[in-house]
C-alpha cells in the first residue's frame, strides 16, 4: 500500500534568520512539500495613515517617508505628487530631474541591500559584504546631497528642498562609474556560480499568466516577462529619459535575480540621462491653499507599483491618506509560487519578492 503523508501546519516567521522582515505565513505541508499557504499581517501595524488627524498635508511628506526606511523618498515623492495633482501644482523641472536622481539612487540603494540579503540567504557571507560594501558608496552619496543616510526629507508640496551644484553632480557621476565596475564583478558571481544556479534555476516559477491572474509588480513580475513598469507613465523627468523596462522570460528565482542586477546599471544610466540635461531654474513654487479633491498617484518603487490616494476636503488636514504598497500587491503571487514548492527553497523563494513588511502595514 501507497504510503500516506499526514499534512501539518507549520509557521514560518515572523522572526527567522534568514528574513530581513516580519512576515508570517501559515505553511501547510504534505511531508516536505508545501500545498497551501496562508499569509499574516499586522504586526508591526504603526497606524501611520492615521496621522492625518495630527498633522497638516505639508507636515504629512515626512510622515509619508517613513512608512519605511529603504524606500523612503519614493514615498514622499508619491505623497506629494498625489497632493500636487489635486490642487493643479506644476513642479519646477529642475526639482523633477531632482527628485528623479534621488529616486533611481533609492533604487540602487534598495537593490543592493537585497542582492547582500540573497546571498547571505546562499551562505556566501563575503558576497553579502561586498554587496553592501557597494551600498555603502550610495549611502555616503545620499548623505552627501540630502544630510540623511536613510531617510532624506528633502521633498516638499511643490518641489524640494535642496539642489545638487555641477561640481556635486560630477562627483555622483565619478563615484557611480566605480559602483557600475564593482556590480559587474559580483555580477559575475551571482549569474555564473554553480551554487547559486543549483539554488535558484527553475526554483518559484511564475508563468505570466500566473503573473497577471495575481496582480503581481515590479521585478516580481518583469522577471515573468510581464512589462510593467510605472515611470512609462511619465511622471517626474522620466518622459525626458530614454529607457525600457527590464524583463526577463524565465520567472524563477535566478530570473527575479538577473532583472535586479540589471535594474541596477539601468539606474546608473538613468542618473547619467538626467544629470546630463537638468535645465537651471527653482527648486520649488510657493502653495498657496488647501487641497480639495482625491487623487490616485502611481510611481514604481524599487518594489513595484505603488499607489497613494490623498482626499482633501479644502483644510489644512487631508481628509484620507491610503497607500498601496509593492508587497501587498505581490502577497497573492508569493503564496502562489511557494504552492508545491519544497520546504527547504521556502526562505529563498520569500526573499526574490523582496517583501518590506513595514511598508505593507503602515
Amino acid at each position: 500500500m501507497a504510503r500516506k503523508h499526514k499534512r501539518n501546519i507549520v509557521p514560518f516567521g515572523p522572526q527567522h534568520p534568514v528574513l530581513p522582515e516580519p512576515i508570517h505565513l501559515d505553511l501547510v505541508l504534505d511531508d516536505e512539500k508545501v500545498v497551501g499557504v496562508i499569509p499574516s499581517v499586522g504586526f508591526i501595524h504603526r497606524g501611520l495613515e492615521g496621522l492625518v488627524e495630527k498633522w497638516d498635508f505639508k507636515e504629512m511628506v515626512y510622515v509619508a517617508e517613513r512608512t519605511c526606511g529603504i524606500c523612503s523618498f519614493q514615498h514622499g515623492m508619491g505623497y506629494c505628487e498625489a497632493v500636487e495633482q489635486i490642487m493643479n501644482i506644476e513642479v519646477p523641472p529642475r526639482a523633477k530631474y531632482l527628485r528623479t536622481i534621488w529616486g533611481e539612487t533609492s533604487r540602487l540603494h534598495s537593490h543592493l541591500l537585497w542582492l547582500g540579503l540573497m546571498a547571505d540567504a546562499f551562505g556566501f557571507e563575503s558576497l553579502f559584504y561586498q554587496c553592501w560594501r557597494i551600498r555603502e558608496k550610495i549611502l555616503d552619496l545620499i548623505e552627501l546631497s540630502t544630510g540623511g543616510r536613510v531617510i532624506f526629507s528633502v521633498n516638499q508640496i511643490g518641489g524640494v528642498l535642496k539642489d545638487m551644484d555641477a561640481e556635486m553632480l560630477k562627483h555622483f557621476l565619478d563615484v557611480l562609474a566605480e559602483v557600475e565596475t564593482e556590480v559587474r564583478e559580483i555580477q559575475k558571481t551571482f549569474m555564473l556560480d554553480y551554487t547559486v544556479q543549483s539554488r535558484t534555476v527553475g526554483v518559484g516559477v511564475m508563468t505570466k499568466r500566473q503573473i497577471h491572474a495575481c496582480g503581481s509588480v515590479g521585478p516580481f513580475a518583469r522577471a515573468s516577462g510581464f512589462k510593467v513598469d510605472m515611470r512609462k507613465l511619465g511622471y517626474e523627468a522620466y518622459p525626458d529619459l530614454d529607457f525600457e523596462p527590464v524583463i526577463s522570460n524565465d520567472g524563477d528565482c535566478y530570473a527575479r535575480c538577473d532583472v535586479r542586477i540589471r535594474e541596477i546599471f539601468q539606474s546608473i544610466d538613468l542618473i547619467r540621462q538626467a544629470a546630463a540635461k537638468i535645465p537651471d531654474g527653482e527648486l520649488a513654487i510657493k502653495v498657496k491653499g488647501n487641497p480639495d479633491g482625491e487623487c490616485f498617484a502611481r510611481i514604481e518603487q524599487p518594489r513595484g507599483e505603488a499607489i497613494y490616494y490623498v482626499r482633501g476636503t479644502g483644510k489644512k488636514f487631508v481628509n484620507r491618506m491610503r497607500i498601496r504598497t509593492p508587497t501587498f500587491a505581490n502577497l497573492p503571487g508569493l503564496c502562489e509560487m511557494l504552492k508545491n514548492a519544497d520546504y527547504a527553497d521556502v526562505p529563498l523563494m520569500i526573499l526574490t519578492i523582496d517583501p518590506c513588511i513595514s511598508c505593507t502595514e503602515r
